[in-house]
């Protein structure tokens, strides 16, 4: 009987360890794939500049939030995973697709360590930028920036160099990307902390905004005719 017990107890603890064991796996896996911090972006735009603030931006669970100077009447939302890149404008109460009204959103996004091309090109494509063909990485080296090692690739299309990246494995983000002009972006004062879920969401009541279609209207109206007409007398 006391046999049976001890028996009975090892077999216990033996379960206990493997699921602390695969807890703990579980939490790790859970903690790679779900990183959350904010920051902010600094530009050097060409050798000898000096440095000037370029925006914040939010990173949680692969969506991106995106604050920059140039357009202080709204943000940037992008989620790498769909992918979809917005611009939310507040007074206005509307968001539209961002296309190429900023870099940013093409670059600064989470990426495979290991391949971040692929992700980049994606999100060019979305951009609508030139079809430049596939884009392909080449592993470079690895350096420290702000106290935390990065992968360094060199990301060329077909018809040549599109941009230096230098990628934290750990956040799986860019923390500086060098552009085909010589501008230097870096990603300053991390800071690792949980983001609010709402940060990263279009508020209810917003309507998305389609200049296309807006210009399509404007085309097909009696205003559109009659400055045609006119244009041609």
């Amino acid at each position: 009987m006391t046999k049976a017990l001890i028996d009975l107890s090892l077999s216990g603890l033996k379960w206990l360890s493997l699921l602390s064991v695969t807890g703990t796996l579980l939490c790790g896996f859970a903690t790679a794939h779900a990183q959350q911090f904010s920051a902010d972006l600094v530009i050097v735009r060409h050798e000898g500049a000096a440095a000037e603030p370029a925006g914040k931006l939010h990173v949680r669970d692969g969506k991106v939030r995106l604050e920059t100077p140039e357009l202080a009447d709204g943000f940037f939302l992008v989620d790498g995973a769909t992918p979809a890149a917005y611009f939310v404008r507040l007074a206005a109460r509307v968001f539209m697709d961002a296309r190429q009204s900023s870099r940013l959103t093409r670059m600064f996004v989470p990426v495979d360590p290991d391949d971040p091309c692929r992700q980049w090109q994606a999100m060019a494509k979305l951009a609508g930028s030139a079809d430049h063909g596939d884009w392909r990485c080449e592993r470079a080296g690895e350096e420290t920036i702000g106290g935390r090692r990065v992968i360094t690739f060199d990301a060329a299309s077909t018809t040549g160099r599109e941009l230096v990246g230098w990628i934290d494995a750990a956040l799986k983000f860019p923390l500086r990307i060098k552009t085909q002009d010589g501008a230097v972006i870096t990603v300053e004062d991390i800071r690792d902390e949980p983001q609010p879920a709402q940060l990263f969401e279009v508020a209810s009541g917003f309507r998305k905004f389609d200049p296309q279609a807006l210009i399509k209207r404007i085309k097909q109206s009696d205003v559109w005719v009659a400055g045609q007409k006119d244009s041609k007398d």
